[in-house]
């Protein structure tokens, strides 16, 4: 796996710099996260479009959308639990309802925010977001595509959700490689069974999976719904066709996250397949190290490849 030059955050910060230079309407909120978030690096650029509302999300949102309607472009950051559990009705009332464009971007989703424990991880984030009408989830997984969905993002109407894990440097793109909101990617091909997943935790551990199924002669598909919703249906239905076992595997409860949203697509459908959903299996975040994490819960590489095996016996 390759490194990035640089992380998550700093790849965020350059792209909303170069993103300025060309538009004039972007503005940072953040809720006293500044070091945290590797916003410096743009309020040294452009002190005049950052404003630290403090540790009070609420109100943060609520200015944001105040901005969106004098026509700025704001994106307004805090720690994921906070920046989805906390503001969910300034979300809805200030920025859907008022029918307003304003960029979230939430850090340490899922269980990246283990060290911090059960108060600072957010496992019902995109769950909560997906339920708002009109909203758009993005989970990028490493810089490259952070920075090409953030650009694509800008000039379009409505609330986006980015989750952020800040301080990846994990490279799984070539720089240059071309996304489109809501259509999903694959990183690997595979005719034995598919793995959808998203963001960087789980995409890091599917591929481990499909590195050691690959020694028993399975090969798996990997597709990388980055785009939670708007979910690429076409992709989805693609994946059961052609390899007749789905698994989704995310960094989230497995209630009413990516895999929810791909069990709805495949009942509508009438689709028979062996199908598992992969993930938080609907609990509170504990303090932990996120390898202790994924083996507890079984999410880690080693996990998901027994599941893939197990859901391939039940095609034959």
């Amino acid at each position: 796996m390759k490194q990035y030059a640089t992380d998550m955050r700093t790849a965020l910060a350059d792209t909303l710099i170069q993103l300025e230079r060309d538009n004039d309407r972007i503005l940072w909120l953040d809720s006293d996260l500044m070091a945290s978030s590797g916003m410096n690096k743009f309020r040294e650029a452009y002190p005049d479009k950052v404003i630290n509302c403090g540790i009070q999300e609420a109100n943060m949102f609520g200015v944001a959308a105040g901005l969106s309607e004098e026509g700025f472009v704001p994106f307004v950051h805090s720690f994921s639990a906070f920046a989805s559990r906390r503001i969910t009705d300034q979300i809805f009332m200030s920025g859907i309802y008022a029918r307003q464009n304003v960029r979230i971007v939430g850090s340490d989703p899922g269980l990246s925010a283990g060290p911090n424990g059960g108060t600072h991880i957010s496992l019902e984030d995109m769950g909560i977001l997906r339920t708002l009408p009109g909203t758009m989830i993005l989970d990028p997984c490493d810089p490259v595509q952070l920075k090409a969905v953030t650009a694509q993002s800008v000039d379009r109407k409505g609330i986006y959700y980015i989750r952020l894990m800040r301080k990846s440097k994990d490279q799984f793109y070539e720089e240059g490689t071309s996304f489109e909101i809501g259509r999903a990617s694959i990183l690997k091909e595979g005719g034995d069974l598919s793995v959808i997943t998203c963001g960087t935790v789980c995409v890091r551990e599917a591929l481990k999976a499909a590195e050691i199924l690959e020694k028993e002669h399975i090969h798996v598909r990997i597709v990388d719904m980055f785009t939670v919703k708007p979910l690429d249906r076409e992709a989805v239905l693609k994946a059961a066709a052609e390899t007749g076992a789905i698994i989704t595997l995310e960094n989230h409860n497995i209630y009413n996250g990516l895999g929810s949203a791909v069990a709805e697509v495949i009942a509508e459908e009438g689709i028979r397949i062996p199908f598992k959903r992969m993930g938080v299996p609907d609990s509170v975040g504990e303090v932990g190290t996120l390898d202790y994490l994924l083996c507890k819960f079984g999410m880690d590489g080693a996990s998901v490849a027994k599941t893939a095996k197990e859901l391939i016996e039940k095609k034959s």
